[in-house]
């Protein structure tokens, strides 16, 4: 029987491993934007998934009503210290989250691997909370990314789609690669309008963060990484899904 979970506990840092790398705020969520520029929508926007509010701030500049929703009350309050009144924060699931409003604009970054029914939730985006005119964003860590396959080829990872024991103390669930998460938004009834993968990694996020501390990275050398991604999406850190409601009732 499936324990009940602890949100609060599982975005816990751990000795050995964090929840969140400085790679994930400094390097990837700058590049998230970018690939999603071209495709945002006049009119609001809910995040799913907001933790503690870290790219929620960086969407405030673009839309002018912005709804998170939160299963860990911690993350949530400090999200709330730092964005203040500017944002309606709901702290619930969102297998229990009612909303008041169809959104046009949402976003699911880094969530859909640690849901327990991940088509369940991508059914009720699309039948309940995505607007007719309406996008998802759905980003999820890439199984296939050039790190991990790295790490399967020295041992440390059993295979490319292999839920580490430090991912499973944060909650996930699975490792999508581009096919499977495709797969799981077409069972859902989602129409996929773009795919493509974010910023090419050949080093596991805990390099990165050393590395990020050094002259050795240049801006250029990020830029040159997300613009290789682009033509390996397959190889890239994350995988990037834009989907609409489609014709499925």
């Amino acid at each position: 029987m499936e324990t009940q979970r602890d949100y609060n506990s599982e975005t816990n840092d751990a000795e050995s491993h964090k929840y969140a790398y400085g790679f994930d705020f400094d390097v990837m969520h700058p590049f998230m934007l970018r690939a999603f520029a071209p495709f945002w929508i006049q009119g609001n926007l809910l995040e799913l998934g907001s933790f503690k509010g870290d790219f929620t701030k960086r969407l405030l500049p673009l839309f002018d009503d912005i709804t998170c929703v939160e299963a860990s009350d911690q993350a949530l309050a400090e999200a709330k210290q730092v964005l203040g009144s500017r944002v309606k924060f709901i702290n619930s699931t969102f297998e229990d989250a009612s909303l008041p409003a169809k959104y046009d604009n949402i976003v699911l970054t880094h969530v859909l691997e640690h849901v327990d029914e991940p088509v369940q939730l991508l059914e009720k985006i699309r039948r309940e909370w995505l607007s007719d005119k309406g996008r998802l964003f759905l980003v999820c860590p890439n199984a296939n990314a050039a790190s991990r396959r790295v790490a399967v080829k020295m041992g440390l990872i059993s295979h490319n789609e292999a839920v580490t024991p430090a991912e499973q103390e944060h909650g996930h669930r699975r490792t999508y690669s581009l096919d499977t998460l495709e797969r799981d938004a077409r069972a859902a009834g989602l129409e996929i309008v773009h795919r493509s993968g974010i910023f090419f990694k050949a080093l596991a996020n805990f390099q990165w963060d050393k590395l990020l501390k050094t002259d050795i990275i240049s801006p250029e050398y990020l830029d040159g990484c997300y613009e290789l991604g682009l033509e390996y999406p397959d190889l890239c850190s994350s995988i990037f899904l834009l989907c609409e409601k489609g014709n499925k009732k």
